[in-house]
C-alpha cells in the first residue's frame, strides 16, 4: 500500500508542470494508475470473496453425507412424525441406499388426495442448506415469502409438479392438500455434483414446503 501512494505522489508532480506538451502525457499516466488500482483492488475484493466461500463451505461433501445420514437416527426417535419416501423415479420394491430416499417431518396435515407428476401445484416454500459457519440454520437459497409461515399473508408460486428436482417432486406426489412438511432432500435427488446459483455442489436442500393446492390453478 505505501509503494501505490508513493507512486500516487510521484505521478501528481508532474501535473503541476506547465508545459502544454508535457502535460497530456502525464494525464495519461495518471488515470492510467488508478485504473490500474481499480483493478487490483477489484481483484483483491473478489479473491477475499472466494476464500471466504471456500471456508464456508469446507469438505462441503463430506459434511452433507455426514448430516443426511443423521436423518434416519430421527426417523427411529419419532416415527409419528417423520416418514421416509422413496424416489418415484426408482422402483418402490427394491431396497435402495438412503440416498434414494428423502426425509420428510410433517408440521401440518392436510386432507384429500395427492397431485399427479403432470398437475400444476401451489406451493409456499423456504429452501436452505445444511447449516454452516456463518449460517446457524442453514443459508436460504430461495424463497416464495418472507418472515414467519402464516396461511393468509404467504406468498406462493404455481408450477408443474414435475419442474422441480426429483427430490421435490416426489414429495409434492405424497402431500395432500393443506400438507406442511419439512423435506429433506440428499443431494442425489437435488442438483448431485452441479453448482446451481447460490447452491454449491453437493447440497443437501431442506424446504419448509406447503401444499396450497393443485389441479387447474
Amino acid at each position: 500500500m505505501r509503494l501505490l501512494e508513493s507512486l500516487y505522489q510521484q505521478l501528481r508532480q508532474p501535473c503541476r508542470i506547465q508545459n502544454k506538451r508535457i502535460r497530456p502525457f502525464f494525464f495519461i499516466l495518471y488515470s492510467l494508475f488508478f485504473s490500474f488500482i481499480s483493478v487490483v483492488f477489484s481483484a483483491c475484493a473478489e479473491s477475499d470473496g472466494d476464500e471466504a466461500q471456500n471456508e464456508e463451505f469446507a469438505d462441503w461433501q463430506a459434511r452433507n453425507d455426514a448430516y443426511f445420514a443423521t436423518l434416519e437416527d430421527s426417523l427411529s426417535r419419532d416415527a409419528a412424525h417423520w416418514q421416509k419416501i422413496k424416489t418415484y423415479t426408482k422402483d418402490e420394491l427394491l431396497i435402495g441406499p438412503a440416498t434414494d430416499y428423502i426425509y420428510i417431518k410433517v408440521l401440518e396435515s392436510g386432507s384429500g388426495s395427492s397431485p399427479l407428476y403432470s398437475d400444476s401445484v401451489r406451493v409456499a416454500y423456504r429452501g436452505r442448506l445444511i447449516p454452516s459457519k456463518s449460517y446457524a440454520q442453514g443459508y436460504v437459497f430461495d424463497q416464495t415469502y418472507y418472515g414467519t409461515f402464516n396461511r393468509s399473508t404467504i406468498a406462493y408460486s404455481d408450477n408443474l409438479a414435475n419442474s422441480f428436482v426429483d427430490g421435490f417432486t416426489t414429495a409434492l406426489q405424497h402431500m395432500r392438500r393443506g400438507d406442511r412438511w419439512l423435506v429433506y432432500i440428499p443431494y442425489q435427488l437435488g442438483y448431485d455434483s452441479a453448482t446451481n446459483g447460490a447452491i454449491p455442489a453437493y447440497s443437501t436442500l431442506i424446504f419448509d414446503l406447503a401444499l396450497l393446492d393443485f389441479g387447474s390453478l
